[in-house]
């Protein structure tokens, strides 16, 4: 049998080659000098532009970047098509497409102003150009929201013990925030108190569990389980499709990452991101070397061997149980962010470039960074293979990938003596802390897309409650009240499956934008520099996506949720009918935005025009 090992071998092979040889060339390509001042100096703020500490930078841009994507899509693919296809499309395609998306969306930032990929692109294809991206990418903010918060919603709901620890290191990130930025207390000492601090939170978790609403039917909670209020809250809205308690948590969790994007930086976003790093890295870091140890010294509770029921290859339409899916384009679109996510961009140069303290940084938080979130998603295809698929694979992903990422993750753990149940719960809050940082972080991003559509008066930060439709769609306060709303509607229809799916097909599409974006400013900074390493994967993905949504829109909701009846309640073809119009209308926008690019690019290379300088406004 096929030891786990070798997914994680070969992905450690890849991203060393990738992170040593191509970051570097990279890093010369754009020229990073440290004696250039960052955005995060130059319009230093105590608010949004607040220059940090690499180590800090790196959890929270890590933190944020790698939500429930690449642990769900993985696992999926998985379990569809195989685990060598999967694999290969993380091994190879992340240093060569995600990780050079990720990095050169925070370099082209850095040299326009800490500004997002909208404003960048505007300023070589014109304000249509510009609003075409940034109302794309606002789009797919309302989706990564929804979803996100779905997932957090169903973990709560499996287990209750993460509930608690996720709200201890949320207040211990609060008071690492005034410890460090009030009361200017000493970094390393604060750093050790409160990540110690975080660590037992998974103890008072496993002590004192809770959750909002019983269990219907014969499923119950644990015995010792604290449960707020009584009955089984079928009456709030969506607990037919999603259960009363894991629906009541999804407006829970949307309330606070509102909340959570309208503070400043440094109160909750930097310190709980640095906090939450470090249960990442361990969650990460751990669950590879458990395997490799685990492997070498058979001290796991089982063989860390794939389990029967994952085969290297399921065919070109995957399993019989996921019905009609083609592994080209939908693989691509199913794996998402463990490979190539265009949500990255928005955070690169949204939050990430706002806060980079010197240039060189950005090759470990950008480059990096993204390795970084492949061998996360290395780590959920190898808890996958040990634990063998525990849900059904139609069922969109999350029915099989928690169970297996949580299970899995709890038998690769014992090979350092951990109990597999305590393993399993510090699995379960690894995939939490990333879905609660990138969710808040999320509708903050929101906030930025929609105050560059609608316009900011330089050097304020409107709160939203002033008046008018302009203060109101990009305040502060009033901003994120606009994406959760939408994104509860599309929740609380039930339809996950095709909401998954429509959201990786959207974030895949940004990122070829994004890609598109880098392609431009790069043409318009130096005719003599090459066009290959951001061209050709920018067109992959183009391809890749239009494809995957077309498929999505027409067959998935059209023809079988619609024509064939497959959505069986009102609810759900309003829902199969919304999101077939919102893939139209994100292929329209990418192709308009794609047309716009390449008669720039057109114009700079054939000489039709001078180039202009990398941060001209």
């Amino acid at each position: 049998m096929t030891s786990v090992i070798w997914i994680v071998a070969a992905v450690l092979a890849t991203f060393t080659v990738g992170y040593m040889g191509y970051s570097r060339y990279l890093s010369r390509f754009v020229d990073l000098d440290d004696d250039r001042e960052t955005p995060a100096h130059k319009y230093e703020d105590g608010q949004e532009y607040v220059p940090a500490k690499k180590p800090v930078l790196l959890g929270h841009h890590f933190s944020s970047i790698a939500g429930g994507a690449p642990i769900v899509g993985p696992i999926t693919a998985g379990a569809i098509w195989g685990w060598v296809p999967a694999l290969l499309w993380v091994a190879i395609g992340n240093p060569l497409m995600g990780a050079v998306h990720d990095f050169i969306s925070l370099s082209g930032s850095i040299r326009h102003e800490g500004r997002s990929i909208g404003y960048i692109v505007g300023q070589y294809v014109g304000d249509r150009g510009k609003d075409l991206l940034l109302w794309f990418a606002f789009l797919t903010i309302i989706l990564v929201v929804a979803v996100f918060a779905l997932v957090v919603g169903i973990v709560f709901n499996a287990f209750p013990e993460v509930t608690t620890a996720s709200f201890v290191y949320v207040l211990l990130a609060l008071g690492f925030g005034v410890y460090l930025y009030q009361l200017n207390g000493p970094f390393v000492p604060g750093t050790v108190l409160f990540v110690a601090g975080v660590f037992a939170g998974i103890w008072v978790g496993i002590q004192f569990p809770f959750a909002l609403f019983e269990l219907a039917g014969e499923a119950s909670h644990d015995p010792g389980t604290f449960v707020l209020f009584s009955g089984t809250g079928s009456w709030v809205p969506g607990a037919a499709a999603l259960g009363g308690n894991t629906a009541a948590w999804v407006p829970v969790i949307m309330v606070y990452g509102a909340i959570a994007s309208a503070l400043p930086v440094w109160v909750l976003l930097q310190p709980r991101d640095y906090l939450s790093s470090f249960l990442l890295y361990t969650g990460v870091g751990g669950g590879v070397l458990a395997i490799i140890v685990g492997t070498l010294f058979a001290t796991s509770s089982v063989p860390l061997v794939v389990d029967s029921s994952i085969a290297p290859f399921q065919g070109f339409w995957g399993v019989e149980a996921a019905g009609l899916y083609p592994l080209f384009p939908l693989l691509f679109i199913t794996i998402a962010c463990g490979t190539i996510s265009g949500f990255h961009s928005l955070v690169s140069s949204g939050t990430t470039a706002k806060q980079l303290n010197k240039e060189s940084d950005a090759r470990l938080i950008g480059y990096g960074g993204m390795l970084g979130e492949g061998l996360l998603a290395a780590l959920a295809l190898s808890t996958l293979a040990v634990a063998g698929f525990a849900g059904d694979a139609a069922a969109g992903g999350i029915g099989g990938a928690l169970p297996n990422f949580a299970t899995g993750g709890g038998i690769i753990l014992t090979s350092f003596g951990i109990p597999q149940a305590v393993g399993s719960v510090f699995m379960a809050l690894v995939l939490v802390s990333f879905l609660l940082t990138s969710t808040d972080t999320a509708v903050r991003l929101g906030r930025y897309m929609m105050e560059e559509i609608v316009g900011t008066p330089s050097g304020t930060t409107d709160t939203g409650l002033s008046g008018g439709i302009g203060s109101f769609a990009r305040g502060r306060y009033t901003n994120p009240l606009i994406q959760i709303g939408f994104g509860y509607l599309l929740v609380i229809s039930g339809q996950w499956a095709t909401l998954w799916a429509l959201f990786g097909g959207a974030n895949q599409l940004l990122a070829a934008l994004a890609l598109l974006t880098a392609t431009v400013w790069i043409a318009n900074w130096d005719d003599s520099k090459q066009l290959v390493s951001t061209g050709v994967p920018m067109a992959v993905m183009v391809t890749i996506t239009v494809l995957g949504l077309l498929w999505l829109a027409l067959f998935q909701n059209l023809y079988l949720n619609i024509i064939q009846g497959g959505a069986g309640t009102i609810g759900a073809q309003v829902s199969s009918g919304v999101q077939m119009i919102l893939a139209f209308v994100l292929i329209g926008l990418a192709l308009s935005l794609v047309r716009l690019g390449y008669g720039n690019l057109k114009s700079v290379r054939g000489g039709s025009r001078s180039a202009a300088e990398p941060g001209d406004d």
